[in-house]
């Protein structure tokens, strides 16, 4: 037996008939307004779920008695039956077949003209990919397999490149801390159409390597104190390719909302009139305290935390060691950013951990005080890249206890000034 002929249909704007008001009709109709449709549905009752999408100013009228026959399917360009009673549902069917009408008998497929095939949408930028499956009526064995299909298409695997003139975009994506398995699904799939990469150097370099030989990278990264590619340049280098027709992905370090300049360079394709999306990613600021076992946050410990930059004048913190501190990009003014804090109110007590290259292999943790991270950091040779935490949550941090003599329970004031007590942790995604 062959299977059915799969087919697009374009029913915006044309009529459908649902016969029964449960939750199987409720999903298909959901479906079918999607698409646009004018749907009735005839039934004595409705479930919660397809009574509220009466609610909203939707396409959907509704008919409150039973199935009278075949007048009720007059001008429908398709048919669903979905009652419970088999009986009523064979009835449809046959009128709607005698109608030259298709059918989707959801109860028994084989008694209608039509199947709806276990289906799934992946967004790209030039275009969403629709799939769709028919595993000869087995509707649990083509669910799986439209699942793992769409895994595929999303998982950066399949190449999603335009194969066609298309409008130019960009996308300003987050990378995360550096482990590649942290990248969000989306920020693979909008990678598998990307014709040019703008990178920075904190991106995970084997992201960039698995690229096609057909897409150009662009390394824009910036080290402490040397910027080669000044972020002028970087905004035009965006609007100038997405002008040009290609799709351009901004891979960005952590997330590029987060002293990233996601913000400024968004503006400038804007008002470019380039489309532009912008793709959140894990914060460093967040994840890597979190890769060694520093939580920003702790019940009983901590109770908010404030994140800025090393770079510049730290503004009015709170000064209670509850709160939690994250510095990015401080290593350089590590010792003034402790002076000023200690100034500002916190005792030299205050807890304070190092985290370099966190969420890769040779991560290293590097733990004091206020009072004596700077001699400690300079022992070991701390160095960027490197997030700082300062605050009671540091204590927290795998072998703190071990590492640092006297520590105790948060905010007991630890730390004996030795210098360069570090730990290398095992992060693992």
């Amino acid at each position: 037996m062959s299977g059915p002929f799969l087919l697009g249909l374009d029913l915006s704007g044309r009529r459908v008939v649902a016969v029964g008001g449960g939750p199987v009709t409720e999903r298909r109709v959901t479906d079918l307004l999607a698409e646009g449709a004018v749907v009735e549905v005839v039934a004595p009752a409705l479930c919660p779920a397809l009574a509220a999408l009466l609610v909203g100013g939707t396409t959907l009228s509704w008919t409150p008695r039973r199935y009278a026959g075949a007048p009720d399917l007059d001008g429908a360009f398709l048919v669903h039956t979905a009652t419970g009673d088999p009986e009523t549902d064979r009835r449809v069917a046959a009128d709607a077949e005698a109608r030259h009408t298709f059918c989707i008998a959801a109860g028994e497929a084989a008694a209608g003209s039509a199947q709806v095939p276990a289906r799934a949408a992946v967004p790209t930028p030039t275009g969403e990919v629709r799939v769709a499956v028919h595993a000869g009526g087995d509707p649990r064995r083509a669910a799986s397999i439209r699942t793992d299909l769409a895994e595929h298409l999303t998982g950066g695997v399949v190449d999603l490149r335009a194969r066609r003139p298309h409008g130019g975009w960009v996308a300003l994506v987050g990378a995360g801390p550096g482990d590649e398995q942290l990248l969000t699904r989306r920020a693979t799939t909008l990678l598998a159409a990307a014709d040019v990469v703008v990178a920075d150097r904190l991106v995970p370099r084997s992201v960039l390597a698995r690229l096609p030989e057909t897409v150009r990278v662009v390394d824009v990264g910036k080290q402490p104190q040397h910027h080669p590619v000044p972020q002028e340049e970087i905004n035009r280098i965006l609007v100038e390719e997405a002008l040009r027709g290609h799709g351009v992905v901004r891979l960005k370090g952590g997330d590029p909302y987060v002293l990233g300049r996601g913000g400024e360079e968004r503006a400038a394709c804007e008002e470019a009139g380039v489309t532009v999306e912008v793709v959140p990613g894990i914060t460093s600021a967040v994840s890597v305290p979190a890769a060694a076992g520093i939580p920003v946050t702790h019940r009983g410990v901590a109770r908010g935390f404030t994140v800025v930059t090393g770079h510049e004048e730290l503004p009015g913190l709170p000064t209670g060691t509850d709160h939690t501190l994250v510095v990015l990009m401080g290593v350089a003014g590590l010792r003034g950013t402790a002076a000023r804090l200690v100034a500002a109110g916190r005792p030299p007590t205050c807890p304070v951990g190092i985290v370099e290259r966190g969420w890769t292999a040779d991560q290293r943790v590097t733990l004091g005080t206020l009072a004596d991270i700077g001699d400690r950091a300079e022992q070991v040779g701390v160095s960027s890249p490197a997030v700082v935490v300062v605050g009671d949550v540091v204590t927290l941090a795998h072998g703190w206890a071990e590492q640092v003599e006297g520590a105790g329970r948060p905010g007991s004031g630890v730390g004996d000034g030795r210098p360069g007590h570090h730990l290398t942790a095992h992060a693992v995604a």
